[in-house]
């Protein structure tokens, strides 16, 4: 249930949303905007077949329209209000894609531009007038001077809505959304230039609130903090256009954010899938640093948390800190340790990642630790998901790790990680440790997990445990999880996965003699295609019996892999049933 404040705010939107009818529209844009955005063509081409997802609901269209589809699960109608639906139709560009986008839109304003509707939120609103006003050619295309006054009226009307209602929006991404977007929106037309300047202010002061001095966020979300990034250096620009200048705290934070950007890429250009977020849209992160104007320096080997090991045409990315606590518990992982290893432009080794798109279910799987690639005590995750209570109670990660001591050395044969963690010490004793050794030619990795009873308390606990648990012993899982375009076989002793990656590249996993290692069924999510992904997992079991257990491991390129290889695949746009 709401609160008295929530209730309260939401009376206020719809208070401010009714008086914005009266607000005249802007005669014309300052100049023509200009197109920007980033959408999937695939998820557009979704759209136009008539079947597509929308918050984790899949959506018939076919002949209907997105406003009559009922609003049968949450998040639908925010996702559909929000109009990121349209930066996938401008992706597909055709006549067809624009004219579904069109009559989408004037529909949305005959139901709902007159304030009415549960789309008039700050930051939904904020969406989708940056939305609006990106792909304002698109939209306006062969329309008739009529539907532009409409349009321009509507657009106003929003800008005016937020002008009282952007700072009430929720601290964090819903908050730069809000100032963003009323920002964008006013700098855009003529005469509401005016509405801008209290939130060119306030955009600063969020800037220092809510982004450290590391360039961070508390969700520790790449993805997330690649749109805060975005919104950045989009308002900057239209500042700079403007012939205004950028807040100190505001271009400061470009500069924070732009290394720890790059120290969370991958080297196919991809964010690391940690903590809800996803890897971005192909060529989204390039093209943000680049606008950003922040020059490359040294990349940090240790950012928001993670850890980056990058040697030849390997990365490696390692959630080496606890996970977020407080607010942004709402969307963290038990990942403490976990890792991606991307070859090149093809990833290898990565998480499941975040289930959300696909409802509560598998939300909530793809933060369990068996859904990322470490170890995992048999049943057990390194944090839980809370039980009970409210939704924001129910969403939240608790009993998480506290301790993660992590130490990097760069040395002339790679680079090494040590870290460890005590997710599992208040109940088993145990402390999960993990080494990782690249060679410096990126062409092997090897790794090493332990489960310790450290001190003397540890041990009484773990030997309780044992006690209570069955004879063989703690029951322990090592993960994994290879990308759907990794071909993988297991050789008939049961030693050795060869791993075969699109670009012709083979690499070969090795472990310990005298544990069992397996090849499962394993799941890969993202949000551009209609459903959860089959894939694959390497996955070694043991028991710790002792307060010390060691299981070492490797991945290495086969010796017939050349150093460089010309990857000339393309990636397929995955159908409808992908």
């Amino acid at each position: 249930m709401a609160g008295p404040h929530r209730l309260a705010a939401r009376g206020l939107d719809r208070l401010h949303a009714w008086m914005a009818r009266g607000h005249r529209g802007a005669r014309d844009f300052v100049s023509d905007p200009e197109p920007r955005g980033f959408g999937s063509v695939t998820r557009g081409r979704q759209i136009l077949a008539g079947r597509f997802l929308l918050a984790g609901q899949p959506v018939e269209i076919r002949g209907r329209d997105l406003w009559d589809v009922p609003a049968t699960k949450p998040g639908l109608d925010a996702a559909r209000h929000g109009f990121g639906w349209l930066d996938d139709l401008a992706a597909a560009g055709d006549a067809r894609a624009r004219s579904t986008a069109q009559d989408w839109l004037w529909n949305w304003i005959g139901r709902f531009g007159g304030g009415r509707g549960p789309g008039w939120t700050p930051a939904l609103t904020g969406c989708r007038a940056i939305r609006w006003v990106n792909h304002a050619a698109f939209l306006l295309h062969g329309r008739d001077e009529s539907d532009r006054d409409l349009f321009l009226r509507t657009l106003s009307r929003q800008c005016w809505f937020l002008s009282r209602r952007a700072q009430s929006a929720a601290p964090g991404v819903p908050r730069f959304e809000a100032l963003s977007g009323l920002i964008v929106a006013a700098l855009s037309m003529e005469g509401r230039a005016a509405l801008a300047d209290p939130a060119v202010r306030l955009l600063a002061q969020e800037c220092d609130a809510r982004i450290d001095a590391t360039g961070s966020l508390p969700t520790r979300n790449p993805e997330e903090l690649l749109k805060v990034f975005t919104l950045l250096t989009w308002t900057a620009a239209d500042l700079h256009r403007a012939g205004r200048a950028v807040p100190a705290g505001h271009s400061a934070a470009i500069a924070r954010i732009a290394p720890t950007l790059r120290a969370l890429r991958h080297a196919d250009g991809g964010l690391a899938r940690f903590h809800g977020g996803g890897r971005g849209l192909n060529g989204r992160l390039d093209h943000a640093l680049a606008a950003s104007g922040v020059k490359p320096g040294p990349t940090d080997a240790r950012a928001m948390g993670y850890a980056r090991l990058a040697a030849g045409r390997t990365s490696v990315i390692v959630d080496a800190a606890p996970p977020p606590a407080g607010a942004a518990a709402s969307t963290a992982h038990a990942s403490t340790l976990a890792f991606e290893l991307t070859s090149g432009r093809r990833p290898m080794i990565v998480n499941c990642g975040s289930g959300a798109v696909f409802g509560d279910q598998w939300r909530r799987a793809g933060r369990a630790t068996p859904s990322h690639s470490t170890l995992g005590l048999t049943g057990y995750s390194s944090a839980r998901l809370a039980t009970g209570g409210d939704e924001t109670r129910r969403r939240a990660l608790i009993d998480g790790p506290r301790n993660v001591p992590v130490e990097m050395t760069e040395r002339p044969v790679g680079l090494l990680f040590w870290g460890g963690h005590d997710g599992y010490v208040g109940q088993f004793g145990l402390t999960h440790a993990r080494r990782l050794d690249l060679s410096f030619d990126g062409r092997s990795l090897s790794g090493e997990d332990m489960l310790l009873a450290i001190e003397p308390a540890h041990r009484r606990r773990f030997d309780r445990a044992l006690q209570q648990g069955p004879q063989t012993g703690i029951g322990f899982d090592i993960r994994w999880h290879l990308h759907p375009e990794v071909k993988a076989r297991l050789d008939s002793a049961a030693a050795i996965v060869s791993l075969t990656l699109r670009s012709g590249e083979t690499w070969e996993f090795r472990t310990d003699n005298g544990v069992h290692l397996s090849l499962q069924p394993g799941v890969y999510l993202d949000d551009t295609h209609l459903k959860p992904e089959r894939s694959r997992q390497i996955v070694v079991s043991a028991h710790a019996v002792g307060p010390e257990t060691r299981i070492r491991w490797s991945l290495a390129k086969a010796r017939d892999t050349a150093i460089a290889i010309r990857d000339l695949q393309q990636d397929d746009e995955p159908g409808d049933d992908d």
